[in-house]
């Protein structure tokens, strides 16, 4: 272990299996640790029996939930954008040859206390229950405009230059009303608040073409794809390529100790006595809990079904946005569910999960309204975790640290933090302009 590498990764989280996998392709040499003898640090993926023992307890779960190890419950469940960020990262990395993906079958907003599908074009506006007869109309020219809209293609602006133009002007010029915007913003264009509607209308109008030109590719219920098996598959996936390209992975080691100079400037890590040189260390909060702040809680609710969750057309995979206004509050709430028909769980059984941003200190309460929305559950867990970002200068000490997860069920966040890290570690921007047929998804 007394070697130099390029980079020591630390944790075998999401973020940083990602990262690793990148800076290997881009031939660095990465040493890559876990003080925990499992892949995914928080976001690692249990069997029933790992569920029981983390919020029970015990290792005896009920007999009657079936068996143990066709559970694959992931502890940071978050669905892939079909054309998103997350797919292009391993498209480039051909991390997909590893996997295999399965569309999700639907996508749903919550409105004035029911369950909607999410309308992403002209037509599917103009059949949707949420809005009026004349309010489809107006929704139905702005799909057109985001639908036209090319950003290489003037003519397609209709006068207006959307690095200027904010969100809430390009809407206010369609006329469109307050749940109508809720759902675009929350629903369609994932965003996590309403901050977004003040800022430039570009990153809205894409994120708004991302959600239909996801939808259109498997021509699914959803923008949404997920692997078999769950996410659990992924770090090892990115543990493989590593390898492949000569990085070097160790599970099960002890403290990982960050060495500093005298400037403090890292210089290695040390675990069971001996220490691996560095001049930049990538991990999560864990490891330098003294070089991250924290900025809030998530809190959440993990349940075991034996049904789809209503209203959602039988969908044995969905995700379900309440946004915040529609529940009188500060932060959007989430519902994600899979099934058996994505090997997470047995037959005729569904995991869901309910989160959201923690704005009080009793979360069963808070959590009510996505809980109800589920009908009978079989078992339910809950869980609050602290949020953390970090706080020190990574150009000064060579620490590259990532954000906790948020409450999303999707990763559009997600990958957001590991391209903005990319570049701070290499000083290079991220080429993900890729193939995207490389990466397909089985139907039902």
């Amino acid at each position: 272990m007394d070697e130099e590498y390029d980079v020591i990764v630390l944790g075998t989280g999401l973020k940083e299996c990602i990262l690793s996998g990148l800076l290997s392709v881009d031939g660095l040499k990465v040493l890559h640790m876990d003080r925990n003898d499992y892949y995914g640090g928080e976001s690692s993926s249990l069997r029933l029996t790992q569920l029981w023992k983390r919020f029970r307890g015990n290792d005896e779960p009920p007999e009657k939930l079936g068996s143990s190890k066709e559970y694959n419950v992931d502890m940071i469940p978050k669905f892939m954008m079909a054309n998103g960020g997350l797919v292009r990262v391993l498209i480039h990395t051909d991390v997909t040859k590893y996997l295999n993906f399965k569309a999700v079958d639907g996508s749903f907003v919550y409105n004035k206390g029911k369950i909607y599908k999410v309308p992403a074009t002209d037509v599917e506006a103009l059949k949707s229950p949420l809005m009026g007869l004349f309010e489809k109309r107006r929704a139905r020219k702005f799909f057109i405009y985001v639908q036209d809209y090319e950003e290489n293609d003037p003519k397609s602006h209709e006068g207006l230059d959307l690095n200027k133009v904010t969100a809430r002007e390009l809407i206010s010029k369609y006329g469109l009303e307050d749940d109508t915007i809720d759902f675009i913003g929350h629903a369609l264009a994932l965003h996590i608040d309403d901050s977004y509607l003040d800022k430039p209308a570009k990153d809205f109008v894409q994120r708004m073409k991302l959600y239909a030109e996801s939808l259109a590719r498997f021509q699914g219920g959803s923008p949404y794809i997920y692997p078999l098996y769950g996410l659990g598959e992924l770090p090892q996936a990115f543990a493989r390529l590593s390898a492949v390209y000569g990085g070097t992975y160790m599970l099960n080691k002890p403290q990982c100790k960050v060495e500093f100079d005298n400037n403090r400037k890292v210089i290695g890590v040390t675990s069971e006595g001996e220490t691996a040189k560095c001049k930049k260390v990538v991990c999560d909060p864990s490891y330098l809990p003294d070089k991250v702040q924290m900025v809030g809680k998530v809190t959440r609710a993990i349940c075991i079904m034996s049904h789809p969750i209503p209203d959602t057309k039988d969908s044995h995979s969905v995700q379900v946005i309440l946004p915040q206004k529609q529940l009188g509050r500060k932060s959007d709430m989430y519902l994600f569910c899979c099934s058996y028909a994505h090997n997470v769980a047995p037959k005729g059984k569904y995991i869901a999960f309910v989160s959201t941003e923690a704005e009080t200190e009793n979360p069963e309460l808070e959590l009510k309204p996505g809980i109800d929305l589920l009908g009978p559950v079989d078992e339910i867990f809950f869980d609050t975790y602290d949020r953390f970002v970090p706080s020190n200068n990574h150009g000064d000490d060579g620490c590259f640290i990532s954000t906790s997860y948020d409450a999303t069920t999707h990763f559009e966040t997600t990958v957001e933090d590991v391209i903005d890290m990319y570049s701070k570690i290499t000083g290079k921007v991220l080429d993900l302009s890729v193939d995207l047929s490389a990466a397909s998804a089985a139907a039902e």
